[in-house]
């Protein structure tokens, strides 16, 4: 069965009430007959009224990180019953962002993974190599510890989405040629398949995360193993609706 691509925003730090729902309504009519699931991760603090912004579109409102604790003395983090209040459905992950400025590890992620899929969320979950890793030809041992360690335990990988976001790529303007995502997210399946089962890596939707925009999504999305993005900064303009309609 044919993986359908999936195509996330990830507003980060970004975006007001106001300007949030400005956006959606502009984009309501522009993705509304996209041939893929749509999602905008936002800040949790604008989750209620992006979810009512959206409201009858296609766009799912996602969340941007959750805890691995049902609740407790976490000053600042969000559970998943709270997400799942506003009836989120996404959840990333374990970015890049995340992991460099928050002290976010390949154990802390396999914990919010798994309390995401206990709870019925579906786990946006990162990985990538840095600059330095790839230039030393550290990749496939970065994603082999990443994937091994941030999925243990994970009995159905088919409940989660993967995606590969070199971290040279990232809000740098840089990003990997179609051919270097396509070899890296192919192996990225093969890996996922020797975890667990090949039937179920090609089952798994892998999306591509260094800065996808409207002018590379085409032959990013052309490459058999790309089946979607993780949208950052093209996500906080109309840009976006190419990026969705990237076989139109």
């Amino acid at each position: 069965m044919a993986r359908k691509p999936f195509i996330a925003g990830n507003w980060k730090m970004n975006m007001t009430v106001e300007s949030g729902k400005k956006l959606i309504e502009e984009l309501k009519p522009l993705v509304k007959d996209a041939n893929c699931t749509v999602a905008l991760c936002v800040p949790a603090i604008l989750i209620p009224e992006m979810t009512k912004a959206a409201a009858g579109s296609n766009i799912s409102i996602g969340a941007e990180n959750v805890h691995f604790a049902a609740s407790g003395a976490y000053t600042g983090e969000i559970s998943a019953a709270m997400l799942k209040d506003y009836g989120v459905k996404f959840v990333i992950i374990g970015h890049s962002e995340r992991r460099q400025y928050f002290g976010e590890t390949d154990e802390t992620v396999n914990k919010r993974t798994l309390t995401a899929l206990e709870n019925g969320l579906t786990p946006i979950v990162c990985v990538g190599e840095t600059l330095s890793q790839r230039e030393n030809g550290e990749t496939e041992k970065v994603l082999d510890t990443q994937l091994e360690t941030g999925l243990k335990g994970v009995e159905d990988a088919t409940k989660l989405i993967i995606a590969y976001e070199p971290v040279w790529a990232i809000g740098t303007g840089k990003t990997a040629t179609d051919e270097q995502a396509q070899e890296t997210i192919a192996y990225i399946r093969k890996k996922i398949g020797q975890l667990f089962c090949p039937k179920c890596a090609e089952k798994v939707i892998i999306q591509y995360g260094g800065s996808m925009n409207a002018a590379n999504c085409k032959g990013l999305m052309a490459q058999p193993d790309i089946d979607g993005g993780l949208i950052g900064g093209a996500s906080l303009k109309l840009d976006f609706a190419t990026i969705v309609n990237y076989d139109k």
